[in-house]
């Protein structure tokens, strides 16, 4: 039977058989629907991608406010976006490898303070124009501008030069450092035209799909270009198109209906039930993302470290990781690198939830009683509202009044994160820790959502950038994941796992720690088996 079927499953794939006619065949042969489906997929991907049709995903992380410029994307739609218009000059894979896209090599000075990219020719532009190295040069020069907010900015303050010499992009640091080529995986540094100095939010890259239609905060469209350089490996449906459902009943609900192929953010309390549904499937892999509480560590009364501390042993991460994540993370530390960055420090003690000493902090912080406002927004992250409910309650018992506002999530990334004193918030991590940092705790940094500004701390970075040895290397982080724990505004309760889910007939998902839904290029990497 499992041979016949096989066959069947088959030639499903290639177009001889239709899907319905399949699953009524081994219905005959006492097959449930789910477990045809199943079969489905597994040949689909035995057989490799199929083209054409229309690949909907469902998201949450998307605004009103949003926009195509790469330089402020936030959150997940518009990152969703950019994946399918932009490409950087390289990438992580799913292994950690580097991949090149835009630059087809790159090497390094002895030292690692200089390094040469060498870009790709005849790569066209969805305008036409084939990109050229003083495009990359122009995108960065542009990432590297104060009046760009660009949330790469953090990373580029170690480059000394730029300049272009043939096919060569060529870097100069301030100090060597040999995580310079992952830093350019950052996906604000879509390539642009021109950088996109005169138009950055054109849409305008070298990606596999053009913009169809752009409704921020409602749907996004995209179509395959005919002239992709790499179409062997990305870009496989015709149409892509993103729905944006901030709420997660209502994504889920699109899933389910068929109304989408994909969702991102699946909340772990409906994981297990989603994942029996039939012809769906729930995808979770762990990786460098975390949920957090932060705060401004320059704005009262976050200015007070011992408050700070309060906060920090008044959260109960084990209750969060429990009741929130239920089980699909593990927790943190209030520092934002876990066992997935290779260089990480296990022997630093686990902050432990003791109401007598955020008792003790908070006495000591002198504070005077008044609410302290903690803002969330279904949106933060899933889960979040009910995560911040939890901490209300233990800082109670601690004597800390701590008051949640609940904020919509339209609006959240543009007037609450990064604008507020003390907010819900999420990161999807990056792939070596000097990038994490220099994106967010680098006091020069665009991003640098807590404030914290501590000139030691960019020092340490820095030092840790030109080591080469990594045992020394490694001790200079841990010192720096020690500051920012005692002294920092982060409150990390936990790392999460990317937790998203696809329909039975989306062929080609690879688990991808590096973010969610494949490092959001599951549309562009995906296809429809029935297509």
């Amino acid at each position: 039977m499992n041979n016949e079927l096989e066959h069947l499953s088959t030639r499903v794939v290639k177009g001889l058989m239709t899907r319905r006619d399949f699953i009524g065949r081994a219905a005959a042969l006492g097959v449930t629907a789910a477990v045809a489906n199943s079969m489905l997929a597994n040949a689909a991907r035995a057989e490799g991608p199929v083209r054409g049709g229309t690949l909907k995903l469902g998201a949450q992380g998307g605004e009103s406010t949003n926009t195509q410029d790469p330089a402020l994307t936030a959150s997940e739609v518009p990152l969703n976006n950019l994946r399918h218009w932009g490409e950087t000059l390289v990438d992580v894979g799913a292994d950690g490898s580097l991949e090149m896209r835009m630059a087809e090599s790159v090497e390094g000075s002895a030292d690692a303070k200089q390094w040469v990219f060498k870009i790709r020719k005849g790569i066209p532009f969805s305008n036409g124009k084939d990109m050229t190295p003083e495009d990359v040069m122009l995108t960065m020069q542009r990432h590297s501008n104060e009046d760009s907010q660009s949330g790469a900015l953090g990373i580029m303050r170690g480059i000394e030069d730029m300049k272009v010499d043939g096919d060569n992009f060529i870097v100069t640091l301030t100090a060597g450092n040999a995580d310079l080529p992952y830093l350019m995986a950052d996906y604000h540094l879509m390539i642009q035209p021109g950088g996109g100095m005169d138009d950055p939010a054109a849409g305008i890259g070298t990606g596999p799909y053009t913009i169809e239609f752009d409704e921020p905060g409602v749907r996004h469209g995209f179509k395959r270009r005919d002239d992709y350089w790499d179409a062997e490996n990305r870009g496989f449906a015709e149409f892509t198109e993103q729905l944006v459902l901030n709420d997660a009943t209502a994504r889920t609900a699109a899933l389910q209906s068929g109304q989408v192929h994909m969702i991102n953010r699946v909340e772990p309390k409906v994981a297990g039930l989603l994942d029996r549904a039939p012809n769906l499937s729930v995808k979770s892999v762990a990786g460098r993302g975390h949920y957090v509480f932060i705060m401004h560590v320059d704005t009262a009364p976050f200015d007070n470290n011992e408050l700070r501390l309060a906060l920090k042993y008044a959260i109960n991460r084990q209750e969060m990781v429990d009741k929130i994540l239920r089980g699909y993370g593990s927790i943190g530390n209030d520092f934002p690198i876990n066992e997935s960055y290779p260089l990480f420090d296990a022997t630093i003690p686990q902050r432990e939830h003791d109401l007598a000493k955020a008792a003790e902090h908070y006495e000591k912080s002198g504070h005077d009683g008044s609410p302290i406002i903690l803002r969330t927004a279904d949106g933060a992250f899933p889960g979040a509202v009910d995560a911040a409910a939890l901490f209300q309650q233990s800082a109670q018992a601690a004597g800390i009044p701590l008051e949640i506002k609940r904020e919509p999530d339209d609006g959240y990334w543009s007037e609450v994160w990064n604008v507020q004193p003390f907010c819900a918030s999420y990161w999807g991590g990056r792939p070596v820790q000097d990038q994490m940092y220099s994106t967010a705790y680098l006091s020069s940094a665009d991003w640098n959502d807590t404030r914290f500004k501590r000139p030691e701390f960019d020092e340490m970075l820095l030092a840790a950038r030109a080591e080469i040895d990594e045992t020394k290397r490694k001790a200079i982080y841990s010192d720096m994941a020690v500051m920012l724990r005692d002294e920092g505004g982060l409150i990390l309760p936990m790392f999460n796992d990317f937790v998203g889910a696809i329909a039975s007939n989306v062929g080609g998902w690879i688990d991808d720690p590096n973010g969610s839904l494949m490092n959001n290029k599951a549309p562009i990497k995906c296809w429809l088996t029935d297509a």
